[in-house]
């Protein structure tokens, strides 16, 4: 997989409470000097709102001559067409669908091709191809946030099934407890733990770190089994998939004083002999392996291992 010399690539991440616009150089793997605009979103908004909150952040970066635009933003999404599928999620609800792609056509002057990408995936490619996964031909992605994202990649392209694959490769569609693992392992999860233990109502989790940073057994407790939890889960994937990385990044990851040493114990149970051998790292380019992933997917010629919603060889 090869990527243009020094294409420039008009980017946009969408996560649920902000959307962030940049210009990717892909010849030096980073954003254009000064050209980097994030603003707030509401992920339960109407369609409109959300339009005009992207559009609105995407106007501030320069017009390029190719009008490549590259969109990263959280399932579910009917990536290809362009269209959410978004029900019950708790955001985006507005753009089930919803036709994105017509929609940032139209109101984007430059656009002449807009390719839409899964946050967690982008996520992944970012570190591989700039960050701290890079060199390795085995990675894995894990993203933490209002839920747990994922990709798996083999020499830089995108793994669906096969051995230790969870299904499309999305470890929050893993169940535990008999439950959907993002019902213990996520923002609301780990703020529902704390409200249980201690009978308060739940700060943020920011807030429940720095309790648990200052000796607050109840928030150390509740980072150690939630983080655990994601250890075991993953062990048996990762001891059969091989990687020899996993790439931890988003918002509950600047937590990784809280979050390493559970997540590496819950790994070890499992397998110690194999996953002992991966390392284990917080996201090198955490605020922007995203934007990187995506300009990358826009660029390169995709193929993924199973014909996934990259879908055929070509641009993105």
């Amino acid at each position: 997989m090869t990527v243009g010399s020094g294409t420039v690539v008009s980017v946009l991440e969408v996560g649920g409470t902000h959307v962030t616009a940049a210009s990717v150089d892909t010849g030096t793997r980073g954003l254009r000097s000064g050209l980097s605009f994030r603003e707030p979103l509401d992920g339960d908004g109407s369609a409109e709102d959300i339009v005009s909150a992207l559009v609105w952040c995407a106007a501030r970066l320069p017009a390029q001559p190719a009008g490549r635009w590259a969109v990263a933003l959280p399932g579910p999404f009917d990536y290809e067409r362009g269209i959410g599928r978004y029900e019950g999620v708790g955001k985006f609800d507005a753009l089930r669908g919803f036709d994105l792609r017509a929609a940032l056509t139209a109101s984007l002057p430059d656009a002449r091709s807009i390719g839409f990408c899964n946050d967690a995936d982008a996520f992944a490619l970012g570190e591989w191809w700039a960050g701290a996964a890079r060199g390795h031909r085995s990675a894995v992605g894990i993203t933490l946030g209002t839920g747990v994202g994922s990709c798996f990649l083999r020499d830089g392209r995108i793994v669906r099934h096969g051995p230790g694959v969870p299904p499309e490769g999305r470890v929050h569609a893993v169940r535990y407890a008999d439950k959907p693992l993002e019902e213990t392992v996520s923002r609301r999860a780990l703020r529902r733990a704390y409200a249980q233990v201690t009978g308060e109502v739940p700060p943020d989790v920011r807030e429940i770190a720095r309790r648990a940073r200052q000796g607050d057994r109840a928030a150390a407790g509740v980072f150690f089994e939630t983080f655990g939890v994601l250890g075991r889960v993953l062990g048996p994937s990762l001891a059969a998939f091989e990687p020899t990385v996993v790439v931890v990044g988003g918002a509950i990851a600047g937590a990784w004083d809280l979050v390493a040493e559970p997540l590496r114990t819950g790994l070890t149970e499992t397998d110690p002999a194999r996953t002992g051998r991966i390392v284990i790292t917080p996201a090198r380019r955490p605020a922007d392996a995203a934007l990187l992933g995506a300009a990358y997917l826009a660029t390169a010629a995709v193929a993924t291992a199973s014909g996934g919603p990259y879908g055929r060889t070509g641009p993105l």
